[in-house]
């Protein structure tokens, strides 16, 4: 079983490309499911009911938010009803959504993919470690099949938790920081890791937001908007190969994709 992982999809930008990136992807590599982290979906922080709704008919099987889950309110809903969107699993039981995300691969696997937020430099959550321990329990009879998205600031963090739970979950795969790593691996028990997928969105930007905004507010100090940029679409992401039968990992590979590899994908000149 093939899972391709999208990491932090950030604005029009990262959504356009997704969804006119995702079909061929999947063709190509043979994805049997997809899972991205869309906390930065809308306008660069959050998710709307319509974003969700457009990376779900684009073929995005289950998704993950972060820290910035409830920026836009009216997803408040859709986190209550649909069982294809989780919350970060650390978050208090009375924070509205769900622990975890549940869908079924084309080989009819069931598929589980929790998130999970850092404490170091970020906001104040509930212990990661203790949240992952009692969402495996709930999903102990469902699947063996279990994705880990690790949304830490330290990459400490991410290692933490990969070694954790190594063995006992199919994939820890760190977001939040937009810059992919070179450190994808197979742990011992078959559990991959990486410790940042990487950003879908701009890359002519400063981690998605416009250079001329961050840039002189930086050195100046003076506020300014700092608007989601456009230049140099490309989608981030993570290949896992998992055995279904045990859910162990047997291989990770990182995978990057322009416009230039859009083009050639897709069989169209540029």
């Amino acid at each position: 079983m093939r899972l391709l992982f999208v990491g932090d999809i950030v604005g029009p930008p990262g959504v356009t490309f997704i969804r006119r990136a995702l079909p061929a992807i999947v063709a190509a590599e043979q994805v049997d499911l997809v899972i991205a982290n869309a906390e930065n979906a809308a306008g660069g922080s959050g998710i709307t009911p319509r974003v969700y709704r457009q990376l779900r008919q684009a073929g995005v099987d289950l998704i993950t938010l972060g820290d910035h889950v409830y920026r836009k309110m009216d997803i408040i809903p859709i986190l209550t009803a649909d069982d294809r969107v989780c919350k970060p699993a650390n978050f208090p039981e009375e924070a509205p959504g769900r622990p975890f995300a549940l869908a079924a691969a084309r080989d009819g696997t069931l598929v589980a993919v929790v998130c999970l937020l850092g404490r170091t430099f970020m906001r104040p959550v509930d212990c990661p470690f203790k949240a992952a321990d009692r969402v495996l329990g709930q999903l102990a009879n469902t699947t063996r099949c279990v994705v880990i998205d690790m949304h830490a600031e330290a990459t400490a963090d991410k290692y933490l938790m990969a070694h954790y739970l190594k063995g006992r979950v199919s994939a820890v795969l760190g977001t939040h920081t937009h810059v992919p790593t070179a450190d994808e691996q197979i742990l011992p028990g078959g559990t991959a890791f990486i410790c940042d997928v990487g950003m879908t969105g701009p890359y002519d930007s400063i981690l998605g937001r416009r250079i001329d905004r961050v840039l002189p507010t930086t050195i100046s100090f003076v506020p300014s908007a700092f608007d989601v940029a456009e230049g140099d679409p490309r989608l981030a992401a993570a290949i896992v190969d998992i055995e279904a039968a045990t859910g162990r990992a047997v291989a990770i590979r990182r995978y990057m994709l322009d416009e230039a590899g859009l083009h050639a994908l897709v069989g169209v000149p540029r």
